[in-house]
């Protein structure tokens, strides 16, 4: 049936033959249409959504799509609508060829989702009168010889019509006239021919040529028509060679030129008649196969076109020979020569060759060293075979022109294979055409290492704790150096600058591993003896010539709790009882004895603090802590018992913490004595020189007399040995010190003042008080007894020593 549709506003008003057709219970619906061609872009068929009774609404969701035939979309969906419009033109001839079909159908799918349903549409496209009859050749030549009988017929080519049915050819009319007139005859296929009939003879002397006009007529509505010329020709005798209108031909022709592009069409005209004037044309011999190769020449009407491409750079000139031959009994000819020129083109890409790359270099090689040669060309000419070379800015080389075409590639800046290892350098060479075109070419350039760096520590300065009492061959640390150069040039060996401390070479206190810079002690330390040193460790390179650099090392000895404190005072012989008399009589308050105690460790190591370990009477007796003094709580009592046990411990101040004990044995006597006296710096007062004072005073002689042996031993032992650092430490006995000590109102506040303590210690019974100013550093002092007969000595000068010495009456045991 048919319908009509109303486009939206949008769109043509086109009228539409619509037929549709379902059918029920099957699998599949064809849904039918049919419609002219040649139908404007945009115009409705149909509602598709409608005929297929879908919801206008759920399209778009449904993503509604059709097929694509011949990748070309003819018609689509308007998934708002609905309806089925066309997107490109339709051309029945162009979609159904074949003119032996009846009908033309266009089949597609259209196919919509959620569910998936598919819809066969078929479209059949109507012919419409479109088309006009045509003649394959405009002009149909016949030579006609002027003895032709009458009723000669004569073949003409008939006329083509793309279109169908009614609306191809269905007759012929020719123009009038009086010698010809023609028959349509109609073919196998229905095709319509029309055939020249010559209805009376003809004269060439009255008219040489016949012009006649054969016209196609289709059965369209309104008709559609297409004419041809015939000509025809009276033959006569062939006495007229051929002529071209030039004897030379000069033609320009651009390179790349697409094939079957005409050259140039040549003309040549002959003054006899009939097929004594017909031309054919032709190659001579003179023309090469490599022109004929190239150029078609058409033998009918002398067209000259492209056969092949054309390339400037192949050939750039072609020369040939075209001759014209009549078509008469006695055929006559004629030729002309054509010269072809190619005009270039910018077809070619410009190209470069590396004749040199020298990879890899040394980095530091001299700026201006040749790298590479490279050279370039182009096979084009003119501004399109001029060829420009660049690269990249930032790299540090320059390109430098060095003959035609060649450039040498230079060094511009100096190199650091450090910074950079290895350079991507990128040769761009463009020509000069229109458009320009280019060509790159990548080559990688490596540079070798150079021994240009020195080795780095991290510091340039280490300090190193070391505990004393270190295991031999223990490792300190490790110094490590880098240096970025490679290989040889990057391996490392450590060694220890030589430096003599006191005749000591470095290399027998400590070892560095050559190879890893790890720093080991060869021996153990003693903080009392050694407590820093100070030396440099040379990292070297193994290039050449070798770099090398070094850093300073501070080794300090960390001080341990390794020395139990002495006990000086009182002084008693190893492992025995000291023993100690004192009145009965004594008052509240008094000094009963003093301990004294050394440790030879450090400062914080060698604090000392007392305590009583063991007492008789808790309550008789008071112990400072700091100053070791023993001192009366109270006055003794006939209770109190006569002899009275006291051990006291002297503990240092080290983790753990090392101790002393000292076992004292009091016993009270009733003589009247005075009770002792604090130590102060008084003068000293004589008591009655005893018996037991003469043994004191020789004891103190033997035991002054003794400790100057012992210096005067070590002296010569210590100027003997070339390394003192192997030495012994000192000897307690010793009476030279080389340390800053004080003693004051008779507490010892450093351990330095051992040899003080140990002449108060001597000189305890003598009721003695020994108080020296401390010597400046690096000097020494001596300590030397007192007889105790000996008077007061004094120095005047303020800044000398002072040696003050008090008695007393009554005795004490040591």
């Amino acid at each position: 049936m048919a319908e009509h549709r109303i486009v939206l506003p949008c769109k043509r008003y086109v009228s539409v033959f619509l037929l549709f057709s379902a059918t029920l219970n099957t699998m599949y619906a064809v849904t039918h249409y049919s419609i002219p061609e040649e139908m404007e872009e945009g115009s409705v068929i149909a509602n598709l959504a409608s005929d297929l009774g879908l919801n206008m609404n759920s399209l778009s969701k449904r993503k509604m799509r059709l097929d694509v035939i011949a990748n070309t979309k003819y018609l689509d969906v308007n998934k708002e609508t609905g309806e089925l419009y066309i997107v490109e033109r339709l051309d029945r001839e162009s979609l159904c060829p074949t003119k032996t079909a009846t009908s033309c159908f266009l089949k597609m799918d259209a196919t919509i989702e959620n569910p998936i349903r598919m819809f066969n549409i078929e479209l059949e496209i109507m012919d419409i009168n479109d088309n006009a009859p045509h003649f394959r050749r405009d002009t149909m030549d016949l030579d006609i010889s002027e003895s032709t009988p009458v009723g000669e017929r004569f073949s003409l080519n008939n006329a083509v019509d793309p279109d169908v049915g009614s609306n191809t050819v269905k007759t012929y009319h020719l123009s009038e006239s009086e010698h010809f007139n023609i028959e349509i005859q109609t073919g196998r296929d229905g095709a319509k021919f029309a055939d020249l009939i010559l209805k009376k003879a003809l004269d060439r002397e009255q008219q040489a040529v016949h012009n006649l006009i054969l016209t196609a007529v289709d059965g369209g509505v309104p008709a559609r028509s297409g004419t041809a010329n015939i000509i025809v020709r009276v033959l006569d005798t062939n006495d007229n060679a051929p002529k071209f209108n030039t004897d030379t031909y000069k033609i320009d022709i651009m390179e790349n030129s697409p094939i079957g592009s005409l050259v140039v069409k040549l003309n040549a005209t002959d003054l006899d008649e009939g097929t004594n004037s017909e031309i054919t044309y032709s190659y001579s011999l003179y023309t090469s196969e490599k022109t004929q190769g190239t150029f078609s020449l058409n033998a009918n009407n002398g067209e000259i076109t492209v056969k092949e491409m054309i390339n400037y750079e192949d050939f750039r000139i072609y020369d040939m020979e075209v001759i014209a031959t009549d078509k008469g009994a006695n055929s006559l000819s004629s030729q002309c020569k054509l010269t072809i020129l190619v005009t270039d083109m910018n077809d070619n890409h410009p190209e470069m060759s590396i004749k040199s790359f020298q990879s890899p270099i040394k980095e530091n090689v001299a700026i201006d060293t040749v790298i590479a040669v490279v050279s370039v060309s182009d096979k084009d000419s003119g501004e399109n075979g001029i060829v420009n070379i660049h690269i990249a800015d930032q790299l540090p080389f320059a390109l430098r022109e060095s003959s035609d075409n060649y450039y040498e590639l230079v060094v511009s800046q100096p190199l650091d294979r450090e910074k950079v290892p290895e350079y991507e350098i990128t040769f761009t060479v463009t020509d000069r055409g229109s458009p320009p075109l280019s060509d790159n070419e990548t080559m990688t350039l490596e540079l070798l290492d150079v021994n240009d760096n020195v080795p780095q520590f991290p510091q340039s300065f280490y300090t190193i704790p070391v505990m004393e009492n270190n295991a031999p061959g223990a490792l300190l640390s490790s110094l490590t150096a880098f240096d970025p150069d490679l290989h040889e040039n990057q391996y490392l060996v450590y060694f220890i600058i030589e430096k003599e401390i006191v005749n000591t070479s470095m290399s027998m206190l400590f070892s560095i591993n050559p190879e890893n810079g790890n720093l080991y002690a060869l021996k153990t330390f003693d903080y009392e003896i050694e407590k820093e040193f100070l030396f440099h460790i040379e990292a070297r390179d193994s290039g050449v010539p070798p770099l090398s650099s070094n850093v300073t090392v501070h080794i300090i000895i960390v001080d341990q709790n390794d020395n139990t404190p002495v006990i000086v005072s009182p002084w008693r012989a190893h492992g025995s009882v000291v023993e100690e008399k004192i009145p009965r009589s004594t008052d509240k308050g008094s000094l009963v004895s003093k301990v004294i105690a050394i440790d030879t460790d450090s400062v914080q190591n060698s604090r000392i603090t007392y305590q009583f370990l063991q007492v008789t009477d808790a309550t008789l007796f008071s112990l400072d802590q700091y100053n070791g003094e023993i001192r009366t709580m109270r006055m003794f009592s006939y209770r109190d018992p006569r002899h009275q046990r006291l051990v006291v411990i002297a503990k240092d101040n080290g983790e753990p913490a090392l101790s002393a004990t000292v076992t004292i044995k009091l016993s009270t006597v009733e003589t009247a004595v005075k009770a002792y006296s604090d130590m102060t710096e008084v003068p000293l007062e004589y008591d009655i020189f005893s018996d037991l004072n003469l043994y004191l005073v020789i004891g103190l002689g033997s035991v002054s007399f003794l400790l100057l042996i012992t210096i005067l031993v070590t002296c010569v032992l210590k100027c003997q040995k070339p390394k003192p650092s192997n030495a012994a430490p000192p000897s307690r006995n010793s009476v030279i010190s080389e340390r800053n000590s004080t003693i004051a109102d008779s507490t010892l506040v450093s351990n330095d003042a051992y040899w003080y303590s140990l002449f108060l210690a001597e000189t305890r019974k003598g009721k003695l008080v020994v108080r020296q100013p401390v010597p400046k550093a690096g000097s020494r002092y001596i300590v030397s007894s007192l007889p105790r007969s000996t008077g007061l000595t004094e120095t005047s000068d303020s800044a000398a020593s002072t040696l003050q010495g008090s008695t007393t009456t009554g005795s004490s045991s040591s």
